[in-house]
């Protein structure tokens, strides 16, 4: 059972309290915050005001300068991911454009593991033996042994990174960093002060990345999404056409659950089964032909990516149960794809709300990804135990780590025991916030309008979610393929008219029936069926009164 936390409880409300409430319920109290979050412009993203550093911006670009000019090779060296490979597109574009002698590199995530390395760079030189500079994008602050291993080989490093930094950073030549931005933004960024132009064709890759990658939806983030949106929408860029084609979505609608839920996977379905260089291939091909083959071979690669990932999570929901008695899940297996293991964990968090650590374990040496609940820093916890790993890195909700398999079991239990003493039981209760308690008379056009004010929606900038209360059941029915969903009619108290509901995933615990009166959490929706529009109100949670 989810706690209802209702953020402002006033009552006397009107159209223009309504969008005060919702700006303010986000952080944004001065006239200038609010009159910035609902007129956004791109000229406010600038390096100060993303907090990377300008004299380490300074010295990166005056280092990729003097390679191009004297046309050393430069190695962009990304990520397997949707961040990692759109940034490394974005910096290969703008180094190509300007001259350089540059090749773009993506790790192979079970061979080389993430982010730069010492066996990566070895890889590198077997086939390029000139290299003068490495160029990371969306990892390397915390490749201290690689990075000492290029300095020696006489290789330049910097690191373009937005990940979470251990207590030393890197001897690179330049670190151009910040916790604020994506992979991709940082590097767009860098991009930006080597090709100084108006054009622009990368805020489409931007934000894919920005959304894929889970960032905070607040400030130059948002700015991101917001014209990135709008230029993904008109992108003439061949491999995204194709995709999208393959993917069966029209590229004028194009919002952020297409990008997070159809565009987003299949990028990075090639990563966690085989090479993420072809969904790269696809992002920068100018060949037709050829992108219309990556894309299906993306698609085809995805819809494998889904089988194994069912199997995994059927297994790993079944081990979860004997597990929940603990703070945390640790759930470790032979048969877990390493690739895969990132999507598992994330829905053993949605299904048990514990933060969980799933392992695909190997003979030598074991991979884990790892999951958090809001409010506790996953990465933090996991330094606890750095005597015990091999490596780790990550975010404060999202991290990865590698571990000897033979310390496995002292690994899990020595983070039991920390997780029993660290996690509180008010961190592990599931909470809904609501923005207010809205009256049924406000449900209307006008209050969606307002509602769309906030769009793009993401995290830390959620959807307005509204309860309103006291409503009549006075429809019901099961639908969907499995019959999981519900599909209401509710009748407010003293009222005439009907508002329709659809309640996803819902269909299964139903334990309601007509003339039920109920309190119901929700959002906004417009639905439209043969040309007619309605307000349909998309349920969260309903209680029966």
């Amino acid at each position: 059972m989810k706690k209802w936390n209702i953020i402002n409880s006033k009552k006397d409300l009107s159209e223009e309290k309504l969008l005060d409430i919702l700006l303010e319920n986000r952080g944004l109290k001065t006239k200038i915050q609010k009159q910035k979050f609902l007129s956004p412009k791109l000229s406010e993203v600038t390096i100060e005001s993303v907090g990377i550093d300008k004299r380490q911006l300074k010295k990166a670009t005056e280092r990729i300068k003097r390679a191009v000019s004297k046309k050393k090779q430069i190695i962009v060296f990304g990520d397997y991911d949707v961040d990692g490979i759109c940034g490394t597109a974005i910096l290969w574009e703008t180094l190509n454009d300007i001259g350089a002698k540059v090749l773009p590199y993506i790790p192979s995530r079970f061979e080389e593991g993430y982010g730069l390395s010492v066996k990566g760079i070895d890889n590198l030189l077997k086939t390029i033996p000139e290299i003068d500079l490495i160029i990371t994008v969306d990892n390397g602050i915390v490749a201290n042994d690689a990075v000492e291993y290029a300095v020696k080989l006489g290789i330049d490093v910097i690191i373009t990174d937005h990940h979470v930094p251990s207590k030393k950073n890197p001897n690179a030549y330049s670190i151009v960093h910040t916790t604020l931005l994506c992979g991709a933004g940082v590097a767009y960024l860098l991009s930006k002060q080597l090709k100084k132009e108006k054009e622009d064709n990368h805020l489409e890759l931007v934000v894919l990345a920005t959304i894929a990658d889970l960032v905070p939806l607040t400030y130059a983030n948002r700015i991101f999404v917001y014209f990135g949106l709008e230029a993904l929408r008109k992108t003439k860029r061949i491999g995204l056409l194709s995709l999208f084609r393959s993917a069966v979505i029209e590229s004028g609608s194009i919002d952020v659950y297409e990008i997070g839920h159809i565009i987003a996977p299949r990028l990075n379905a090639m990563g966690r089964l085989s090479s993420a260089m072809d969904s790269l291939r696809l992002l920068c091909t100018k060949d037709r032909q050829r992108a219309d083959i990556l894309a299906k071979a993306l698609s085809d690669t995805n819809f494998e990516r889904q089988r194994f990932t069912t199997e995994a999570l059927i297994h790993a929901k079944d081990m979860a149960k004997t597990k929940i008695i603990n703070n945390l899940l640790f759930i470790a297996d032979e048969s877990y794809r390493e690739g895969i293991i990132g999507l598992v964990a994330g829905r053993l968090v949605e299904e048990f709300y514990l933060p969980s650590i799933v392992i695909s374990k190997g003979k030598v040496y074991s991979k884990a990804s790892v999951r958090s609940v809001k409010g506790f820093n996953i990465i933090e916890f996991l330094r606890e135990a750095s005597d015990l790993l091999v490596d780790v890195g990550g975010h404060p909700m999202a991290a990865g780590f590698t571990v000897e398999t033979k310390n496995l079991d002292l690994l899990e239990q020595k983070l039991y025991k920390l997780a029993a003493k660290l996690l509180k039981k008010k961190t592990l209760e599931r909470v809904l916030n609501i923005d207010l308690e809205l009256p049924s008379e406000l449900i209307n056009f006008k209050t969606y309008e307002l509602v769309c004010k906030f769009k793009p929606f993401g995290m830390a900038n959620p959807e307005p979610t509204f309860v309103t209360r006291n409503l009549t059941v006075e429809s019901l029915r099961i639908i969907g393929k499995d019959g999981k969903h519900l599909k209401l009619g509710l009748k407010p108290k003293y009222s005439s008219f009907w508002l329709d509901a659809i309640a996803f995933g819902m269909g299964e615990l139903n334990s309601f029936k007509i003339k039920d009166v109920v309190d119901v959490v929700y959002t906004l929706e417009e639905n439209e069926w043969n040309g007619n529009k309605r307000l349909q109100l998309k349920v969260k949670d309903i209680r029966k009164l």
